[in-house]
């Protein structure tokens, strides 16, 4: 059996996720009848908890607009994943994000149990992510501008600076925002192309809303759109191998922006760009599975290079 004050409990958290709720639902999830409901809500206004009631056939309760809930509990599942989104958090390179996950953290450790406390600073003080080449935008405004406007299909007003400093600006629709290689990328129509660009936020050196709305493609997906358009640059060596294994092992043995898979007849097919045709060969031959270079002659005879060196090397007396 519950413990009444459990109930009560239960009745807070229900109306903490769902917003507003009939009475009848709330009883039928608790498994007490109105009466009794009612009781737990006079309990929790006793206490200072302010909620609305709406009587009548499809009346309900809601807490009040604006109250400051109590500070929630979290599972040990829920704060190890906590702490983990807070470390990578801190890691992406926002130093504007610095103190305020700090005082997360703290939050965090202040409502939890001794135990549970101890498995969060293990995360905090053991655990490290591989996200040494993360380029942070100059500050966050970037960053909250180009999702809120994404979010909300609104056009924004970009000053852009290009790699060699060169500066513009444009009218730009932003689809998504996408952490990759790195980088922050805003990814959307611009409007002084004419046509799909990604933007790096860390060149961004203002992001103005406009007052303009424009329809996202349905489902778009930013690190995919990314991922492509940056594997199908222009290089100087376009090549296609056929890798003798299955759609998930080959995505993870190569890097994102190495190409686009495609899943063939038994195999997988790889296609992409390279301008160093002798380090493309080195990558392939380290793969855990079979390979056939289809294209180009270049790629072939590196592979067939590095493998009669190989050979020497293993055949040498030690």
């Amino acid at each position: 059996m519950y413990h009444p004050t459990t109930r009560v409990l239960a009745v807070l958290e229900l109306l903490q996720t769902h917003g507003r709720m009939s009475g009848a639902d709330m009883a039928a999830r608790l498994g007490v009848d109105a009466r009794t409901l009612r009781r737990y809500i006079v309990t929790l206004e006793e206490i200072g908890i302010p909620i609305t009631t709406e009587r009548g056939r499809h009346g309900g309760y809601a807490l009040m607009p604006g109250f400051k809930l109590p500070p929630m509990m979290f599972s040990e599942d829920e704060a190890l994943a906590l702490s983990i989104g807070l470390l990578a958090a801190r890691s992406l390179g926002f130093s504007e994000a610095a103190p305020a996950v700090a005082s997360a953290q703290a939050k965090l450790e202040r409502i939890m149990p001794d135990a549970l406390k101890k498995r969060v600073r293990a995360v905090d003080q053991t655990v490290r992510l591989d996200m040494v080449r993360a380029v942070a935008p100059a500050d966050g405004d970037a960053l909250v501008i180009l999702s809120s406007a994404a979010l909300a299909q609104r056009r924004v007003h970009l000053r852009y600076r290009a790699p060699d400093g060169a500066q513009s600006e444009r009218e730009f629709d932003p689809f998504g925002l996408a952490f990759w290689g790195g980088c922050w990328y805003a990814i959307g129509m611009c409007h002084l192309r004419h046509s799909m660009r990604s933007f790096r936020l860390d060149r961004i050196i203002k992001a103005e809303p406009r007052n303009v709305a424009f329809a996202r493609p349905d489902r778009f997906d930013a690190l995919d759109y990314l991922r492509r358009s940056m594997s199908s640059m222009p290089r100087t060596h376009a090549f296609e191998v056929l890798l003798h294994t299955d759609l998930s092992t080959a995505s993870k043995h190569f890097f994102a922006d190495m190409g686009v898979f495609e899943q063939g007849d038994g195999a997988v097919i790889l296609r992409g760009h390279t301008d160093h045709i002798d380090w493309c060969a080195g990558h392939l031959a380290g793969m855990p599975f079979e390979f056939e270079v289809r294209a180009p002659e270049a790629l072939r005879l590196s592979v067939m290079r590095l493998g009669q060196r190989l050979l020497r090397m293993s055949s040498l007396p030690t």
